[in-house]
């Protein structure tokens, strides 16, 4: 098995194009251009004149044209001038307008503030009266309440002073009745005693003779003059206790006085 030959012939381009010989023409040449026909002078003075008529037309027809333009123009700038001068006038009363309403809101601004610092002005007057009728009403207050203080105080002092009172003279009128009724008892021995001695008396009277009777009424005598004695010495005893009572009362009644000064001198 051999390999392929893949080769391939070489040509020279050049060579090649000589080969062909030259291109056919594609077109008019210069000899052709160089050959062509030429009008005359006559002719060549026609056509001028002929350009000059058509030229003349067209100058007429764009003159016609250039006069509608310069109407159109001047329309278009009349409005457009107008319209500038309205736009100012329009501008200028727009900013009269403006400040118009600049000054409006600024004196409305003024009012409002003036108004808002009358308004504080009184809040702080009423807060400051408040202030006031609260400070007032609190002293008020607080005297009522001293007052009230004092009150009680001299109410308690008054009550102590009376329970005081009433226990002394509770304790007194205690006092006068367990001694009334000591009284009393010794009173009712000494009598049972009496009657004891009577009795033992008539006994020894019935007993011993008229000679006795002579000393039986020697000691009734002392009997008599032991019963003086107690009763000088128990009326001396309640003479000292209601002395003493009186004294207490005495006390009490100097204490009541000062506490009245003081509470009136607190006052």
């Amino acid at each position: 098995m051999g390999k392929r030959d893949n080769r391939v012939a070489y040509l020279n381009p050049i060579a090649a194009a000589r080969a062909r010989g030259p291109a056919p023409a594609s077109g008019p040449t210069i000899q052709d251009y160089l050959s062509r026909p030429r009008p005359t002078w006559e002719e060549v003075k026609e056509q001028l004149e002929k350009k000059k008529k058509g030229s003349r037309a067209l100058a007429d027809f764009e003159d016609k044209m250039n006069e509608r333009w310069r109407k159109e123009l001047e329309k278009n700038r009349e409005k457009i001038l107008g319209a500038g001068e309205k736009k100012e006038k329009e501008k200028d009363k727009e900013k009269k307008e403006k400040e118009k309403d600049k000054e409006k809101k600024e004196k409305e601004k003024d009012k409002e503030k003036k108004e808002k610092e009358k308004d504080k002005e009184k809040k702080e007057k009423e807060k400051d009266k408040d202030k006031k009728e609260k400070k007032k009403k609190e002293k008020k207050k607080s005297s009522r309440d001293e007052k009230k203080s004092v009150k009680k105080k001299r109410k308690r002092k008054r009550s102590s002073a009376r329970k005081a009172s009433d226990d002394s003279d509770a304790e007194s009128d205690t006092d006068s009745k367990e001694s009334s009724k000591r009284k009393k008892k010794k009173l009712r021995e000494e009598g049972e005693k009496d009657k004891d001695e009577k009795g033992s008396r008539k006994k020894k009277k019935t007993e011993k003779s008229h000679s006795e009777s002579s000393d039986e009424s020697e000691l009734d005598g002392d009997v008599e003059s032991k019963k003086k004695k107690r009763s000088s010495e128990e009326k001396e005893k309640a003479t000292d206790k209601s002395k003493k009572k009186k004294k207490k009362r005495h006390k009490k009644h100097s204490k009541k006085k000062k506490k009245k000064t003081s509470g009136s001198e607190l006052d």
